[in-house]
């Protein structure tokens, strides 16, 4: 029923569904955009190249918030899918809530530039590109709910696959961080960085078992099935990604 009716809604409106795709592929490119950035900053600091990698980052999150609001302001002016309509534009909210992530965590880096030993950098790399996939997963998990409902599990259960290896990568460069020669205070804000970064696959994970809960399901039966929360908390993500 629900495909169905998300069928519906395209046929009624292909410049709706144009936007929702640019969204999507917005929130790939800025993680590709963060990938980049921090692969400059290790090799070379927050030089002008990372200050303009970040300059991309702050497009790319300007142009998501406004298709985001006028696709939220379409669903409501052709009154679209009413029952899905709720569940689509938190989606849309999660969503974006990970381009603002990517964002925040640039800004970090370029206000506080922690130092991270050369030896650490390789796995920084890992856990970055791991992060990145993770994100590009559940994009895809996202896009497959407008366009093959059927195929939503399996992107999200990979989804789920690359924040659990995200999450080794980061306990074990946590790890060499703290069995290091560094200062204390060097190796709580090298810590700090890996955690945020981590922090990404974490939301791309919640969003996958948010969106399997939406079509009925649960890729991850150790926790309870998620129940879609209304679009306004989406101003948690205001005290979230502050560059604190």
């Amino acid at each position: 029923m629900y495909l169905r009716k998300v069928t519906h809604l395209f046929g009624r409106t292909h410049a709706l569904e144009n936007q929702i795709d640019e969204f999507l592929d917005k929130v790939t490119e800025a993680g590709l955009v963060f990938e980049k950035a921090i692969a400059t900053y290790l090799a070379e600091g927050a030089n002008e190249t990372y200050d303009s990698f970040l300059d991309q980052e702050q497009e790319i999150e300007s142009r998501e918030d406004v298709l985001r609001r006028s696709i939220e302001s379409e669903l409501f002016a052709r009154t679209l899918i009413p029952d899905l309509r709720a569940d689509v534009m938190t989606m849309l909210e999660d969503t974006d809530g990970i381009v603002n992530m990517f964002q925040a965590n640039l800004f970090r880096i370029s206000i506080q530039q922690p130092r991270i030993p050369a030896e650490f950098h390789g796995d920084f790399h890992d856990l970055v590109e791991t992060v990145v996939k993770c994100v590009e997963s559940v994009v895809s998990a996202a896009r497959a709910f407008f366009r093959d409902m059927s195929s939503v599990r399996d992107h999200a259960a990979r989804t789920i696959f690359l924040e659990s290896e995200a999450d080794k990568l980061s306990t074990r460069l946590q790890r060499s961080v703290f069995s290091s020669d560094l200062p204390l205070e060097r190796m709580m804000h090298v810590r700090y960085f890996i955690e945020r970064i981590d922090d990404i696959a974490n939301e791309a994970e919640d969003l996958a078992d948010v969106g399997c809960g939406f079509i009925g399901g649960n890729t991850n039966q150790s926790k309870p099935e998620p129940i879609w929360k209304n679009w306004k908390t989406s101003c948690r993500y205001f005290t979230r990604c502050l560059p604190c």
